[in-house]
């Protein structure tokens, strides 16, 4: 018998913790970039591997060579600390999403609540990286980044408590059981709910049409303008696990999540689901065109978050009882 510590630590290092994780960060970075320049007219990924499966991981790879420059004037220690931060934090906040069964490697009652704490801690360390860097471009990325929070994090946050209410339950997990066990998924009570929660999560992956903290043809590359080589590898992988965490948040809340207790069954419903997440959210991030900052925060606070508070009067009325 393998000693449970061993098996702890083993699921926190390979499966379905960080190794796991990273390599689906890797693939579903490839997944966004293929489908995103198919739906543009172009090939994408293309040598590296099959189709370019293995492109993001050798640009992961590239990048760590690459000469790691921080700026003179810059806040060196909160300049060097954000892109830890920003891997760091998504990681964290995926051992909260059953992945490979019915409970997370990480479940308590209230981990609905820690893990919106860790979403607003990573448009926190945006701006902080912004803001440390000491560069104007790098400046009005990470002011852009915090002004956009306060336009998407309030609706996200009510739509987000939705399931949790109709559930009666704070942990993700168990929403999670509840969809089981009820063979229901939440998307089809909570449609509105469903359609803001993938419209906030286009605006915290700083996808088009809400790209503004980083907008290429304004600003260089927004509030990572003067990031390099390590740094840099580092915040382009915490973006690509923070897409796993929306695709995962999107299967656990609305679409019933892994949907068994068999690993080999959960694993498969959850692969499944999530990448079609990603398609979702890549396809939604070819249709449009960048929003203005001031069109973005007048839209959800006039528009967003009333529909948000609709949502919650209905589940009120539909599950309150």
């Amino acid at each position: 018998m393998v000693p449970e510590g061993v098996v702890a630590l083993l699921e926190i290092l390979l499966f379905p913790g960080f190794l796991f994780l990273i390599a689906l960060a890797f693939f579903y970075e490839w997944v966004d970039r293929k489908l995103l320049a198919k739906l543009q007219n172009r090939y994408g990924p293309l040598y590296t591997g099959p189709s370019g499966l293995l492109q993001p991981f050798a640009d992961f790879i590239k990048l760590l060579s690459k000469e790691d420059i921080t700026p003179k004037a810059a806040d060196k220690f909160m300049f060097s600390c954000a892109p830890l931060f920003l891997l760091s934090f998504p990681l964290l906040a995926l051992f909260l999403v059953p992945v490979a069964g019915l409970k997370a490697l990480i479940s308590f009652e209230g981990d609905l609540i820690f893990l919106m704490f860790l979403f607003t801690l990573i448009a926190v360390t945006v701006f902080i990286a912004g803001w440390s860097s000491v560069s104007r471009f790098s400046t009005v990325g990470g002011v852009r980044a915090a002004f956009q929070m306060l336009g998407y994090e309030i609706p996200m946050t009510l739509v987000m408590v939705g399931p949790a209410i109709a559930a009666r339950t704070l942990s993700i997990s168990q929403i999670v059981g509840w969809q089981t066990h009820n063979a229901a998924w939440f998307i089809w009570f909570q449609p509105i709910g469903f359609a803001i929660f993938v419209l906030c999560l286009l605006a915290e992956l700083e996808f088009i049409p809400f790209d503004i903290p980083e907008a290429a043809t304004e600003i260089v590359a927004g509030w990572s303008t003067e990031y390099s080589g390590r740094k840099l590898a580092l915040i382009r992988l915490g973006k690509d696990v923070e897409l796993v965490l929306a695709a995962s948040l999107i299967t656990s809340l609305f679409l019933g999540g892994p949907n068994s207790s068999l690993p080999i069954l959960a694993i498969g419903f959850f692969l499944l689901k999530t990448t079609l997440a990603v398609v979702l959210l890549t396809t939604l991030r070819a249709l449009f065109a960048r929003f203005r900052i001031d069109q973005m925060i007048a839209g959800a606070w006039k528009y967003v978050i009333p529909l948000a508070i609709l949502q919650m009067v209905l589940i009120q009325l539909g599950f309150g009882r």
